[in-house]
């Protein structure tokens, strides 16, 4: 009797530390797999930050589409600095930018739906007048169905648009570094209104 005690004692013993054994390393493999999935979800939730702006190519070759005129007397001049006001894309807003670029044009929002597929883009901001197909002397107006030259981001060139807003200024390609330390070369475009005077 006592040899089967002592058995029976030592099987739940061995039984118990099995257990908890399995239970630790559970734990840990849960741990892992969470931090994993959190490590996850943050990569995605930054790299569709922006929404429709998260497919954008937002440094650039600092080739500027043809035909589109230098500005003369622009407010902010090449290779000076200045502050953006606008938020495209994030870590943006706020960031001290060197001119790259000043031109004067026109300028719109578009509605379209990517060549690639997906969902249609709302008031992408920005593609000048230049970067619109069969673009004539005349401005767009709001309304007028275009297609892209533009490839500001993935599915844009040869996309059918629409216009949604035109303003007359001048615009600016921009070089900057995010909040994250992102560097951003001949970003296109920012317009006047978006930018504050660096001091």
């Amino acid at each position: 009797m006592l040899t089967r005690k002592k058995f029976a004692i030592w099987f739940v013993s061995l039984a118990a530390v099995l257990t908890l054994t399995a239970c630790g390393g559970n734990d840990g493999d849960t741990e892992q797999e969470g931090a994993s999935k959190e490590e996850s979800t943050t990569k995605n939730e930054s790299s569709s930050h922006s929404g429709a702006h998260s497919g954008m190519d937002h440094s650039g070759s600092g080739e500027v589409p043809e035909g589109i005129k230098e500005a003369e007397n622009p407010k902010y001049e090449v290779g000076s600095k200045a502050f953006i006001t606008a938020g495209h894309m994030e870590g943006m807003e706020g960031a001290e930018a060197i001119i790259s670029g000043a031109y004067d044009t026109n300028v719109y929002t578009v509605s379209y739906t990517p060549t690639t597929g997906g969902e249609k883009v709302e008031n992408h901001k920005w593609v000048v007048h230049e970067e619109i197909a069969d673009a004539g002397e005349e401005p767009f107006k709001e309304g007028d169905e275009v297609t892209l030259n533009a490839s500001h981001m993935k599915g844009m060139e040869g996309a059918a648009a629409e216009i949604d807003s035109v303003q007359e200024t001048t615009v600016y390609m921009v070089d900057f570094t995010t909040a994250d330390g992102q560097e951003v070369k001949n970003h296109m475009w920012v317009t006047e209104n978006e930018l504050s005077p660096s001091k």
